[in-house]
C-alpha cells in the first residue's frame, strides 16, 4: 500500500517551501512602513505648518497618484520582473519620501509638497510582489494557495495596526520627521531583501498573450466589489475618528480601529487554516454587510465607545475572509502573465473607493451624526453585495 499523500496545506508548510521564508521577511519589512507615511506625513506637515487641511491635501494627492501608477508599474512588473522595475520604482519612493522631509524641514513653499509626496506613489504593490511569488509557488496547489492569501491578509491587517502605531511613537518620541526617515530605510532594506529572492520570482512576460485584465471575465464586477469594500474601510475610519471625538476621546480612536483590524487578523488566519470548498464569495460579502450593522447599533443604541470597541472588534472579522476570497478570484480570473497588473488594480479600486468613503464617511459624520454616519459602511457593504449577486460574481467559488 501507498504511503498516505503529504498534507499541502497548513501555515507550516508554506514557510517549508524554498526561499519562502527569506522573500517573507523581506516583504513584511517593506510592508509595515506602507501603514506608516500617511501618519508620519500628517504629523511632519500638520506640525510644521498648522494645517491639518494641508497634510491631508498632501496625503491626498499621494493616494491619488498611486491609484494612477499602480497599475502601470504593475505592468512593468509581468513584462521585465520584479527585481529590475520594484527596486529602482522604490528608490524613486524613497527619494519622494526623503524630499518631502527636507522640504517640511526647510519651509519649502508649499507647492513642493505636493510634488514631493506624489513621488511616493512609485512605491510597489508589495502585497501584491509577494502574492504573486505564492500564486508563482503554488500554481499546482489550490488549497495551500488559500492558505497563503490568508497569510498574505493577516499580514496586512497586523501592518496596518503596527504601522501607524510605530509612527505615532516615532513623531511623538523623537522628531517630527522621524517617522518618515524610518518608514524610508525599513522600505528600501526590505526591498533589497525580497527583490534578493530571485529562484522564488515569477518569470517576467515581455509580449503578453493574455488580454488586459479589464477585459478578462468577471474581473470588472470584481473591481466594482472592490471598490465598494474600500468605501467600507474609508467611511469606517473617518466615521470612528468623528465618533471618538465627540464622545471626547479622540486620542482612543487609532486603538479602536486597531481593534477592528486584530479582529480580521485573526479571522483571516482562522479562514486560511479550514478547508475552503463550500465558501462562496458572495457568502463572504454577506457577511459582511451584515456585521457592519454591529458599529452603527453599538453608536446608536449603547452610545458607549466600550461597545463601539466590542462591535468593531467583532465586525472586522468578516474583512480579511472577503479579501481573501476577493483576491483568490482575482488570481483565478487574471491571465498568469498579468497577474501583478489585475492584483494592483483592484488596490486601486480599493484606494478609490477608501477616498469616496472617507469624503462620504466625513459628510454624514459632519451633517447628520456620527453615530448615524455608520450607515455609511453599512450601505457600501451592501452595494458590495448587491453587485456580486447582480453580475454572479458571488456564484463562483471562492477557491481555486
Amino acid at each position: 500500500m501507498s504511503p498516505p499523500a503529504p498534507q499541502t496545506t497548513g501555515y507550516r508548510y508554506l514557510f517549508t517551501l524554498p526561499g519562502a521564508r527569506r522573500f517573507t521577511a523581506g516583504n513584511l519589512l517593506a510592508r509595515l512602513p506602507v501603514g506608516m507615511f500617511s501618519v508620519s506625513a500628517v504629523v511632519m506637515i500638520a506640525g510644521s505648518r498648522g494645517s491639518y487641511a494641508l497634510a491631508g491635501a498632501v496625503t491626498a494627492t499621494g493616494l491619488a497618484a498611486t491609484a494612477v501608477a499602480g497599475p502601470l508599474l504593475a505592468r512593468l512588473v509581468d513584462r521585465h520582473g520584479q527585481a529590475r522595475i520594484a527596486l529602482p520604482a522604490t528608490v524613486v519612493s524613497v527619494l519622494g519620501s526623503l524630499a518631502l522631509l527636507l522640504c517640511v524641514r526647510y519651509d519649502a513653499p508649499g507647492w513642493t509638497l505636493f510634488a514631493a509626496y506624489a513621488g511616493t506613489a512609485a512605491t510597489p504593490n508589495i502585497g501584491g510582489l509577494s502574492r504573486a511569488r505564492w500564486t508563482h509557488l503554488l500554481r499546482d496547489e489550490p488549497g495551500a494557495l488559500h492558505t497563503a492569501n490568508a497569510f498574505e491578509q493577516a499580514a496586512d491587517e497586523l501592518c496596518f495596526m503596527l504601522g501607524p502605531v510605530l509612527a505615532s511613537f516615532l513623531t511623538g518620541t523623537f522628531f517630527p520627521e522621524a517617522g518618515t526617515l524610518a518608514a524610508a530605510v525599513l522600505l528600501l532594506a526590505g526591498m533589497l531583501l525580497f527583490t534578493a529572492q530571485r529562484a522564488t520570482e515569477p518569470p517576467p512576460t515581455p509580449r503578453s498573450q493574455g488580454p488586459s485584465p479589464l477585459r478578462s471575465p468577471g474581473i470588472p464586477p470584481l473591481l466594482a466589489c472592490f471598490t465598494a469594500t474600500g468605501a467600507v474601510f474609508g467611511s469606517m475610519e473617518v466615521v470612528t475618528i468623528a465618533y471618538a471625538d465627540a464622545q471626547g476621546h479622540r486620542a482612543a480612536a487609532g486603538a479602536v480601529l486597531a481593534l477592528q483590524a486584530a479582529g480580521s487578523c485573526a479571522a483571516g488566519l482562522a479562514y486560511g487554516a479550514r478547508k475552503p470548498e463550500s465558501v462562496r464569495f458572495s457568502w463572504c460579502l454577506a457577511a459582511m454587510a451584515a456585521l457592519m450593522t454591529l458599529p452603527w447599533a453599538a453608536a446608536g443604541l449603547a452610545g458607549s465607545l466600550w461597545a463601539l470597541a466590542a462591535a468593531l472588534l467583532v465586525a472586522g472579522m468578516a474583512t480579511a475572509p472577503t479579501m481573501v476570497t476577493a483576491m483568490t478570484l482575482v488570481q483565478k480570473r487574471t491571465p498568469a502573465d498579468r497577474l501583478n497588473e489585475g492584483m494592483s488594480l483592484m488596490v486601486t479600486g480599493l484606494l478609490t473607493g477608501i477616498a469616496s468613503g472617507s469624503a462620504a464617511g466625513g459628510w454624514a459624520a459632519e451633517h447628520l451624526s456620527p453615530a448615524s454616519a455608520y450607515a455609511i459602511p453599512v450601505a457600501a457593504a451592501t452595494v458590495a453585495l448587491g453587485v456580486a449577486s447582480l453580475t454572479r460574481t458571488g456564484a463562483v467559488r471562492g477557491t481555486p
